[in-house]
């Protein structure tokens, strides 16, 4: 077991949360990243100490739109195991709706401060280390109305063979999870129900399933798994009516 890093931690109801509670209870020592002003701006709002059932979990803050804030969380939460890129700033948008200022914030948040944190992981991790990050589901069908989101998520999923690569010959890997419609209480009741009748289990996944699947790429085992985007969706049916 390592030391890791799980950005975007700071909800209680999040993916991130739920991945630092699954890797410290599987034994990892975690360092768990949040940003409390993001979290102000967004409809669910900013949670008080997520982690004071699991007293080992550091915690630490950084405006990850900030360009030299990747090297210094790294430099701070290390020496790392393990990197786990969860945070993304949320943003709607239509095609009419962009502005330039928009998308270079976006851009900067989920994919030049991802960018970063895996360049500054590499250059203090030991050969054979981890790195997962997450995506969303546009690789696998439209999202028209959350364009800025979309693409810097896209951009992500794209450039996972190419991290991967780059990393190959320390035995480092990089993966991507897609974790398909997940339960962070964000959605609307009718989100809800809709998006749900997609799905084979007739609910949306949940939270602590998609750390199932870090826990997974983290493990020893899973040695041989890099460069794939792993869409753990749960077989949501996107195209039926």
């Amino acid at each position: 077991m390592g030391r890791v890093l799980v950005t975007g931690a700071s909800r209680r109801r999040g993916i991130g949360a739920a991945i630092v509670r699954r890797l410290h209870d599987d034994g990892h020592r975690v360092v768990a990243h949040g940003w409390r002003p993001y979290d102000e701006t967004e409809p669910w709002g900013a949670d008080d100490e997520p982690f004071t059932d699991r007293p080992g979990v550091t915690v630490v803050t950084a405006d990850l739109a900030d360009p030299g804030a990747p090297a210094r969380l790294v430099a701070d939460a290390g020496p790392l195991d393990a990197l786990v890129v969860n945070h993304a700033r949320s943003q709607l948008g239509r095609l009419g709706e962009l502005d330039a200022d928009t998308l270079d914030r976006t851009w900067a948040v989920n994919v030049r401060a991802t960018l970063l944190l895996v360049q500054a992981f590499a250059a203090q991790a030991p050969d054979g280390g981890r790195v997962v990050l997450f995506t969303s589901g546009q690789h696998r069908g439209p999202m028209p109305t959350e364009i800025p989101y979309a693409t810097t998520k896209g951009a992500l999923a794209a450039i996972t063979a190419t991290l991967a690569d780059a990393l190959a010959d320390r035995g480092i890997t990089v993966n991507t999870v897609n974790p398909g419609p997940t339960d962070t209480g964000w959605a609307d009741e009718a989100t809800t129900a809709a998006v749900g009748k997609q799905l084979p289990r007739g609910r949306w996944n949940r939270p602590e399933e998609a750390a199932d699947v870090v826990a997974l790429l983290l493990d020893g085992r899973a040695a041989t798994i890099t460069g794939q985007v792993v869409d753990a969706e749960g077989g949501f049916r996107r195209w039926t009516a």
